[in-house]
């Protein structure tokens, strides 16, 4: 038998975590486990009538244009739509020239790292912070400097202790219903971190993927509404529309945007053009805020639904957050508990949750666990809290 070739394979993907969730989401594929553990949007949201008539259209109307190369800045009038909501939702004038669509928002976070970070350079980050931007980050091999979070957001404390000592390029945060947390930063502590990254050289990459998913229906401001020379912010169509559209955005000054659309280029040439085509038809003649508004009710209700059977039946030693938008609920096991164990426990009774350590930067979090409540109905929240209640009384009262 032949040895194995001897790859040579870089240093930054050899530095890149594999995609834990992916890998998990491999194991929940069995249609009777109940999973917790992903963090799709649900099917019964997922409009493919009114998409396939945006479809037709744009190929009778468009014709091959729709189906040929295009610009890297993305559709125009997609571009100015996004504009437009900003202005209409949070008073935030920005032009499309500062727009950019992208292959969602998971590829602005790999632009962001590519313009922005060299081998070392820190990076503020979220603890909990969201796994996808810890995996796109870290094949530019930065020096992460997590802020815990607290209820209302970062902790204050710590936040000007990272932006005072360790000087980082940009501190990455989620503000609205944070992945994986589900905590929403209160408009006080917004104010707060603004004011502390006043006059320093330190940016924001606010990632507001589920801003428009908010339960009590009030829309709170960016924080690039307080920063705006110094935020990139970057939007999704995935949560309100489809994530198999594949289309999302970065918005930032024109210096910025065009540092990304060369490192774009040199990447994919641009956004699938005919997706943008589609989307943009498809906004043109949907009510897309009674879509989102009923997307809100069904997750709003979910979610509730949750949190309530946990407050009923899981051990009081066990605290969680109680979102008030998004798609996750986050878990705090007590001390001595681990969330690998419990994983693998309430895997052999068909029900996946995602354990937290993947969530952080320092190798801590064996003691968190997310749950997306929007993937599931209501009868599998109430069949999967209950199985995990159960195995939760039975591993917690092994260790106590």
């Amino acid at each position: 038998m032949a040895e194995p070739f001897p790859y040579h394979f870089s240093r930054r993907i050899r530095a890149t975590p594999r995609s834990f969730i992916r890998e998990i989401l491999k194991v929940t594929e069995k249609p009777d486990i109940i999973s917790f553990a992903g963090g799709l949007p649900s099917p019964e949201f997922l409009d493919s009538a009114g998409v396939a008539r945006a479809t037709e259209e744009v190929l009778r109307k468009e014709g091959c244009s729709a189906l040929q190369y295009s610009t890297t800045e993305g559709c125009l009038p997609l571009r100015r739509w996004i504009a437009e909501r900003y202005a209409a939702r949070y008073s935030l004038e920005v032009s499309p020239e500062e727009i950019l669509i992208t292959n969602g928002s998971q590829q602005t976070l790999d632009l962001v790292a590519r313009i922005l970070l060299d081998e070392g350079d820190p990076v503020g980050i979220e603890a909990p912070g969201y796994l996808g931007a810890i995996q796109a980050f870290s094949q530019s091999m930065p020096r992460f400097c997590p802020v815990p979070l607290e209820r209302g957001g970062p902790d204050v404390a710590a936040f000007a202790r990272v932006i005072e000592e360790d000087h980082p390029v940009f501190f990455y945060g989620i503000p609205n219903s944070q992945n994986p947390s589900g905590i929403t930063y209160t408009e006080g502590r917004r104010k707060e971190l603004a004011t502390l990254l006043d006059g320093t050289e330190t940016m924001v990459v606010e990632d507001d993927a589920y801003g428009e998913i908010r339960f009590n229906g009030r829309a709170i401001r960016p924080l690039k509404c307080d920063l705006p020379e110094r935020t990139v912010l970057c939007g999704t169509f995935s949560k309100i529309v489809a994530p198999g559209l594949r289309l999302g955005w970065m918005c930032a000054p024109e210096e910025i945007i065009e540092q990304a659309v060369t490192a774009k280029q040199a990447s994919d040439l641009h956004t699938s053009i005919f997706s943008q085509l589609v989307l943009a038809r498809y906004l043109e003649h949907q009510d897309i805020d009674a879509h989102i508004r009923e997307i809100t009710r069904a997750y709003a209700a979910r979610c509730g639904l949750m949190v309530s059977l946990m407050e009923e039946r899981f051990p009081k030693e066990v605290t969680f957050t109680r979102p008030n938008g998004g798609m996750f609920v986050w878990l705090t096991l007590p001390e001595g508990a681990s969330s690998m164990e419990l994983w693998r426990r309430a895997m052999e009774e068909k029900v996946a949750i995602l354990p937290g350590t993947p969530f952080y930067t320092d190798g801590d979090g064996d003691r968190g666990v997310r749950l997306n409540f929007s993937n599931a109905d209501p009868e599998k929240i109430r069949t999967g809290i209950g199985r995990l209640a159960d195995v939760l009384e039975r591993y917690l009262g092994s260790i106590a």
